[in-house]
């Protein structure tokens, strides 16, 4: 199976590593932009992913995630930026190079958006 429709509405996403072109090295060593089939540029975005709890719970420990784009976001999403996936997607992947194993899951999306700010906690009675 491949591009897996993921719903991540209950996790709170922070920019760790700010979007920039895909890049990938080309048969003589240099750097060359990775493309879709269109031509199109890809970005790849890092994203520290963690359960969203309710007030008074634990949150389990978080992962961090490479993410591709297939749009470029813009300027406006640096460090610790709190962000949404658009159309994210999730692909599982197992490769052997060298007699090794190495197995993972791929993510997509085709953009970014700013996270809505979230509620004020209510205050109690004192």
């Amino acid at each position: 199976m491949r591009d897996i429709p993921v719903n991540l509405g209950g996790y709170k996403l922070t920019v760790v590593e700010p979007p920039a072109p895909k890049m990938r090295e080309d048969a003589n060593g240099a750097q060359i932009p990775v493309t879709d089939r269109d031509g199109a540029t890809q970005f790849t975005v890092s994203l520290f992913a963690k359960l969203r709890v309710k007030p008074g719970e634990k949150a389990p420990k978080g992962e961090e995630i490479k993410v591709t784009l297939g749009t470029d976001p813009g300027p406006d999403f640096g460090e610790d930026a709190r962000v949404e996936l658009i159309d994210a997607r999730v692909t599982p992947y197992q490769m052997e190079t060298a007699g090794r194993v190495n197995a993972g899951l791929a993510w997509r999306a085709m953009g970014l958006k700013h996270a809505p700010a979230p509620a004020p906690r209510p205050q109690g009675d004192k």
